[in-house]
């Protein structure tokens, strides 16, 4: 679709207020709502981000929170995210649409105003949070997998979160070593991947946040021996490009079915293959056989390794480039917006 076909119109994004958007290092929802709104921009739509102040955008910044809730531990996330999302649905009247990334928290303001809300569904963390998805079915919804989707909602499409390659450049050739990028959490399966370096007698070099302390220090911590395994902390996009660099294989032996997996299509843009575990949108993001491996244990996971050679690190970019790229998304976008400003014409007819 060309951008240019749609009428100006106004548009909200809301991101959450974690961390900033863009986040410095972690924090795959703000990194999607930051690239959408940039997307949206570059196409000529106005766009007003709703994010922490300290945001970087191109696009019209509105602000409460000074920074995020996750960076500012004086800062009690509660009363920052309810501050943030309702000076959102405070300023309705003055937009054409809300696109939303807070979850199900925002769906309980929809109502409320008259400015249509799509809500795009990064996850849904836990059926306790159910109720209030049911209760708004009726809102329009997008899925980020055509696998992470709950029954009943009224999905409008699924569009598959894009990045920007600009900032994964493809590294032509790799290193021996295996790379772990990610929440330190049993959902991740962290302990999988350092099994598989200890069967496969590769280095594995783990990256992100910890967000389960006792997994951690229990199940992760006694095999860190700064040799075999070693843990090095969240890390930016430079850092994560340098663990590329080095990098045979990315291992994502997700626990539970993964959701979309952005650091799987981060991975791939720089050419690195994957080894994942074929849960949820795994098989979505890889291509089996070409842009990494879909495996059902760590045995499996060892043995891909000894595939790696028929890998081509150009088509892993270019499946990204291809299904994941920010301007993919915002076309995938540019649709839905389509659809919902016809929808609401017809209501009001």
């Amino acid at each position: 679709m060309n951008s240019m076909t749609i009428p100006n119109r106004r548009v909200a994004v809301l991101s959450p207020v974690a961390w900033r958007t863009p986040p410095r290092q972690y924090g795959a929802w703000e990194t999607v709502a930051s690239n959408i709104t940039e997307g949206l921009v570059a196409c000529g739509w106005d766009v007003t981000l709703f994010a922490s102040r300290d945001s970087v955008t191109c696009a019209c910044l509105h602000a409460v929170v000074d920074q995020g809730y996750e960076e500012d531990p004086a800062v009690d996330p509660k009363v920052a995210e309810y501050l943030h999302i309702s000076e959102a649905f405070e300023h309705a009247a003055e937009f054409d649409l809300i696109h939303s990334h807070y979850d199900f928290m925002a769906l309980t303001y929809s109502r409320l105003v008259k400015t249509p809300v799509l809500t795009t569904i990064h996850g849904f963390s836990s059926p306790r949070i159910m109720p209030v998805y049911q209760k708004y079915r009726d809102g329009y919804f997008v899925s980020i997998s055509d696998s992470d989707r709950a029954p009943g909602l009224n999905y409008l499409a699924t569009v598959y979160n894009g990045i920007d390659l600009a900032l994964y450049p493809l590294q032509e050739s790799g290193g021996d070593d295996l790379i772990f990028l990610g929440r330190i959490h049993p959902d991740k399966g962290v302990h999988l991947a350092i099994e598989v370096a200890r069967l496969s007698g590769r280095r594995l070099i783990i990256a992100g946040i910890i967000q389960d302390e006792v997994y951690y220090r229990e199940k992760l911590k006694p095999h860190i021996d700064d040799h075999k395994v070693r843990y090095i902390g969240p890390v930016c996009v430079a850092e994560k490009n340098e663990l590329f660099a080095r990098a045979c294989a990315l291992i994502h032996l997700n626990t539970i079915p993964e959701r979309f997996g952005l650091v799987l299509a981060e991975a791939n843009a720089a050419g690195v293959p994957v080894i994942a575990m074929d849960l949820g949108s795994c098989r979505e993001v890889i291509k089996d056989g070409q842009t990494g491996f879909l495996v059902n244990n760590v045995n499996e996971a060892v043995r891909a390794l000894e595939r790696l050679s028929e890998i081509d690190r150009s088509v892993c970019r270019q499946r990204v480039q291809q299904c994941f790229s920010i301007k993919t998304m915002v076309e995938a976008y540019e649709r839905v917006y389509s659809t919902i400003f016809d929808l609401e014409e017809k209501r009001q007819s």
